[in-house]
């Protein structure tokens, strides 16, 4: 099968991270197509199996794992599972696409290192944590404890950003827009260009 490319878009929650991602998958030229990922999780709100997540129980998961049908997998929270399925990557390669990944920073280092000349790692970092407090709080789908642990946990992934190849600080929406663009698409069409 030929290999086309892994776009890897990790940073803590509320950086715009998935606001990047679907600018890029409607640009047409780049060939993205989005990698689903497996969750133990029940759907939330509008989530569609199949389109947001492959939903599964925590056996199915946990027998995917014994398998090693994973790229990567990590327990988020207690009994809460998150993974790549090696069939997703698969099923969107032999359509001659490249993948894109809006995944945490754990997942997205595991990528790299699997597949490290097939992958761009990109960090999104906030402006500062003050103001993805703000953005979080903006949200307001989340309760003052859960966006507190997500601070928490931005601070801890803030501190890998330099193990990921790029950094595109999105302090402008339309900047970061278009960084992210022109990285991903020199990366399609030149291999790794460091």
């Amino acid at each position: 099968m030929k290999k086309g490319k892994l776009i890897v878009f990790s940073a803590p929650s509320g950086s715009g991270k998935t606001t990047i991602v679907r600018h890029l998958l409607a640009q047409a030229d780049l060939n993205l197509e989005f990698s689903i990922s497996a969750a133990t999780r029940e759907a939330r709100g509008e989530e569609v199996n199949g389109k947001d997540y492959y939903f599964m129980s925590l056996d199915q998961f946990k027998q995917h794992i014994k398998n090693e049908d994973f790229v990567e997998w990590e327990e988020v929270y207690r009994d809460n599972f998150y993974g790549t399925l090696k069939s997703e990557v698969e099923r969107i390669w032999a359509k001659g696409k490249n993948v894109i990944f809006d995944i945490d920073v754990a997942g997205g280092l595991r990528i790299k290192s699997k597949f490290p000349e097939e992958t761009l790692a990109v960090f999104v970092k906030p402006p500062s944590v003050d103001e993805l407090k703000r953005r979080l709080k903006e949200r307001s789908t989340e309760s003052e404890e859960k966006i507190n642990m997500r601070i928490a946990k931005a601070h801890v992934e803030l501190a890998t950003a330099p193990q990921f190849d790029v950094i595109i600080k999105n302090y402008d929406l339309e900047v970061a827009l278009d960084e992210a663009y022109q990285l991903v698409k020199n990366f399609i069409n030149e291999g790794k260009s460091h």
